[in-house]
This record gives structure tokens, C-alpha cells and sequence, in this order.
């Protein structure tokens, strides 16, 4: 079974190392301007600010429970508003994702093995995430960061083009 050790390890690499998918979060991010963070060069699709904002969301949300707290949307939405669009607002965002992957590895460094095997809330709710072990969560942020990478990766691309 996986042990929280080896799921901070995971998050860790998925954030800001060499994850075997491919780039990590950061990597994807590296050289990231505001006024590219927040195009959007394909029609329908999230922008990589918006991406940013959303993972940091979840990242916190997951730590909320962790914390033994009932299950929620994010506070600040599941898809919160860029707002101002500035340089110093992008960097505060990136600061922003750094910190709740912080605290999500602060917090599951004080569970037991035992713990992830609590269920996080008891209804199943799939837009919620609810109904499922810890252990599950905690692998699903990490699903969740991978998806998210490779949609920034291609808006990159779609940047580029």
C-alpha cells in the first residue's frame, strides 16, 4: 500500500522535480509571462493563469480535509477569477501554488499511514471528490496536477503557434 512518505515523495516530484510523465507543474510554468498566463489561444479552453489558480484551489481544499475537516468546494471557487492582471498578481498566484502544495505536504507529513485510510466524507460526490479514502484523494492531486500540466504544456504550444 502507499504510505505517506511515498506520497509526499510523488507530490514533490509532480510539483517541482523529474515526475516519470513527463515536466513537472513548474517546469510547465518556467518562463510564464502574465500577459501569456492569462491568454487564451484556444477557443473554450482555460487559461495557464486560470490552470494556476485552480490546482492552488485544490491543492487547499485537500489540505482542509486532510485536516480532518468536512468535504467543500474551495473556498475561492473551483475556478477562481484572475482579478488584476498583473505582473505582480502572476507572481503572486505562482506564490500562491507553491504555498497550498507547501501546507498540503506539511499536512499529510502529520498523518499516519492509518489516516489515509479514512474516508473523506461519506456521500460519494464526483465534482466534490467526496466518498473516497485519503489515500485516493491524495493520488487523485496528483492525477489532477498531471492533467493540468499537459493542458498547460499545449497552450504553450498554442501560444507559440
Amino acid at each position: 500500500m502507499i504510505d505517506t512518505g511515498y506520497l509526499r515523495e510523488l507530490l514533490r516530484k509532480s510539483h517541482a522535480d523529474d515526475p516519470w510523465h513527463g515536466s513537472s507543474v513548474l517546469d510547465t510554468l518556467q518562463g510564464v509571462t502574465a500577459a501569456e498566463a492569462a491568454a487564451h489561444p484556444i477557443p473554450g479552453a482555460h487559461s495557464i493563469w486560470e490552470l494556476v489558480l485552480h490546482l492552488a484551489a485544490w491543492q487547499g481544499e485537500a489540505t482542509r480535509r486532510l485536516g480532518g475537516n468536512p468535504p467543500a468546494m474551495p473556498e475561492e471557487g473551483d475556478w477562481p477569477a484572475i482579478g488584476d492582471g498583473s505582473d505582480a498578481a502572476w507572481k503572486a498566484a505562482l506564490e500562491r501554488l507553491d504555498a497550498t502544495h507547501a501546507r498540503l505536504l506539511e499536512a499529510l507529513a502529520k498523518l499516519s499511514d492509518a489516516d489515509l485510510d479514512r474516508a473523506g466524507g461519506s456521500l460519494s460526490d464526483r465534482a466534490l471528490g467526496t466518498g473516497v479514502l485519503h489515500r485516493t484523494m491524495v493520488i487523485g492531486l496528483l492525477q489532477h496536477a498531471a492533467y493540468h500540466s499537459g493542458q498547460i504544456v499545449l497552450l504553450r504550444k498554442a501560444l507559440a503557434a
